[in-house]
């Protein structure tokens, strides 16, 4: 693996106290993963969003020059630091994503970095002409633990077109092959909307054939009138579950989602049902791992550095530049808040799933404007 020596300098104001890195340590698992109990601690996951610039949308209207946009975003020391921290906290899994990271020049020395600091690392990568058989062996040379791409339907038209970019259905799959060549574990991300919802099975079964370890479903949280007319409705969130569900007994992959945390309620009820038992305080108890959330469990992290209880919700509580990421995840008033179930309103307020489950909180926010409100897109109803 290259050696990376890139000179680094500390967050301004930043710092961890003694006594908060002792107790970090001391609340890490054998598994290596998280006990709910311990999520003000830490999270499971940080996302760092490199870069928002992308070739494929510097062909669009309006769109400023790459100068101008390249001015702002965290200096190659301050990426460093963010990788430190990440380190220090002993966070499972620090996720970078774009825009396209590969626009960033110093993005195989931070991939380099975070290897010698023992953090894992996976990259979401657009393939662009930047996306070469090289440089894929490059990034796993480097250390890269996973690399995650964008498949949206199971063919080039139903691809292409979410994209607005003919040829990158071809493309992906291409670059998938490179990644097995290389021996680089491949993660596919899908989001699932009205446009692809009849496509679901076409791709697990497309997933199947290319051979990859991850397929993360992103449910639609929407951030204008057209993307909410492609939300599913909350039936057609539970039929997905099932179809999911039905998937997960006989696919060799594992099948997570994102902004669609109330398919752990599900997986809950299928688990009783199967067992021919009614669920259990053991069933709910808060402890378990599985109730990761906006700000429990997970934290995004912009190009600026702006950190977010989530990538869909648009309501920062500090800044790596200024603060510490531990302080602004374990201390912020909008973490700690949105980390308390019993303040949640409506019907997940009143569900007992609540500590497993608690609904998309940037659905809830982007639907109502009320960051505690219920779930919309749920059809659960809590006893």
């Amino acid at each position: 693996m290259p050696t990376v020596s890139v000179p680094r300098i500390p967050a301004k104001n930043a710092g961890h106290a003694t006594a908060k890195r002792t107790s970090l340590r001391a609340s890490e698992t054998s598994s290596g993963l998280l006990d709910a109990r311990e999520f003000h601690l830490r999270p499971l996951q940080v996302t760092w969003e490199v870069t928002k610039e992308c070739d494929w949308k510097a062909t669009h209207a309006g769109t400023s020059p790459r100068w101008l946009r390249l001015r702002h975003g965290l200096s190659t020391a301050e990426a460093f630091h963010l990788v430190d921290e990440v380190a220090e906290m002993h966070v499972p899994l620090l996720a970078l994503t774009g825009g396209d990271p590969l626009l960033r020049p110093d993005l195989l020395p931070i991939v380099c970095y975070a290897a010698q600091r023992s953090v894992r690392t996976s990259l979401t990568a657009l393939p662009t002409t930047l996306l070469t058989r090289e440089v894929i062996f490059e990034l796993k040379q480097c250390g890269l633990m996973r690399i995650a791409f964008w498949l949206h339907g199971s063919t080039p038209q139903l691809h292409d077109s979410y994209w607005h970019v003919p040829g990158s259905h071809r493309r992906t799959l291409e670059a998938i092959g490179w990644c097995h060549e290389a021996e680089l574990p491949v993660q596919i991300n899908t989001t699932i909307a009205r446009r692809n919802v009849h496509d679901l099975d076409p791709i697990v079964d497309a997933l199947t054939r290319l051979d990859v370890v991850l397929w993360n479903v992103f449910f639609v949280v929407p951030a204008s009138s057209e993307q909410a007319g492609q939300m599913l409705s909350a039936g057609e969130h539970e039929e997905t579950f099932n179809r999911l569900y039905r998937a997960s007994r006989r696919v060799p992959f594992q099948i997570k989602t994102t902004e669609g945390q109330h398919y752990q309620r599900y997986l809950l009820q299928q688990s009783a049902s199967e067992s021919r038992r009614n669920l259990t305080e053991a069933d709910l108890n808060p402890c378990t791992p599985k109730g990761v959330n906006d700000a429990k469990g997970f934290v995004f992290v912009n190009r600026d550095g702006e950190v977010y209880p989530s990538r869909f919700l648009p309501l920062s509580a500090g800044n790596i530049t200024t603060e510490s990421l531990a302080s602004i995840y374990g201390e912020s008033p909008l973490f700690v808040t949105l980390r308390d179930s019993s303040k949640l309103k409506g019907k997940c307020g009143r569900c007992s799933m609540r500590s497993v489950c608690g609904g998309s909180r940037a659905r809830a926010y982007a639907i109502t404007g009320d960051l505690l409100a219920e779930d919309p897109s749920c059809a659960y109803l809590p006893q």
